[in-house]
């Protein structure tokens, strides 16, 4: 049994989500927060496996609600559901810990099965979220992408996948931003690390750091 919270500030739209997910034999609804605030708390109490996150909420947003959340509970799957698709919230979002981000729009099909994949550990990310990651991820200066080449010969496609390492991606959320498979990934950050003269993804970091 999946354990849900749900987190939105428009009740009527939580009841109506929650009587969806119920229709799954596989989920049970532990609760309903109405902010970021009660979020936090709530998962203290009532220890969910997974929290479906609104974004733009009094109080505490989901954003900060995830970062606290994870911080505390890093087992805890957070996907954000909400009406907005903006690179900004998106980008916070992941990089504070949440497995991925729904807008609700989705059918109830594909809702319920999001909440089990992201159960299992997947990165939940439909094809316009993750070219808006994509887009963002592009969206480097030149100045940084020429040190890379110039310091390291790194292809324009491991410089992509370094800035997001700099970013604090993970290889999947890597994999899923640049639609590659999880192999793929992780051999594009392998020949990386070979490049930089490191052994990890901490080093890689601080030397990507240090160069931009």
């Amino acid at each position: 049994m999946i354990k849900i919270l749900l987190v939105d500030d428009q009740i009527i739209l939580a009841e109506g989500i929650k009587s969806v997910l119920e229709t799954c034999s596989d989920f049970k609804v532990c609760g309903i927060a109405t902010d970021g605030t009660e979020s936090v708390a709530m998962v203290e109490k009532l220890k969910p496996d997974v929290v479906l996150m609104d974004i733009r909420m009094p109080n505490m947003n989901g954003v900060v609600a995830t970062k606290r959340i994870k911080e505390t509970n890093p087992d805890v799957k957070i996907i954000i559901l909400t009406t907005f698709d903006d690179s900004d919230y998106i980008l916070s979002a992941i990089n504070n810990g949440a497995s991925g981000y729904l807008l609700k729009d989705i059918g109830s099909t594909a809702l319920i099965d999001a909440i089990k994949n992201a159960y299992d550990g997947d990165t939940i990310l439909p094809s316009k979220i993750a070219r808006k990651i994509t887009d963002a991820a592009m969206m480097v200066s030149s100045d940084k992408e020429i040190k890379l080449k110039k310091n390291f010969n790194l292809s324009d496609r491991e410089i992509e996948i370094a800035l997001m390492l700099n970013d604090g991606f993970t290889n999947r959320q890597i994999a899923s931003a640049m639609k590659l498979s999880d192999g793929t990934a992780r051999n594009y950050i392998s020949s990386i690390y070979n490049k930089l003269g490191v052994e990890s993804r901490t080093a890689a970091v601080v030397k990507i750091k240090e160069l931009i």
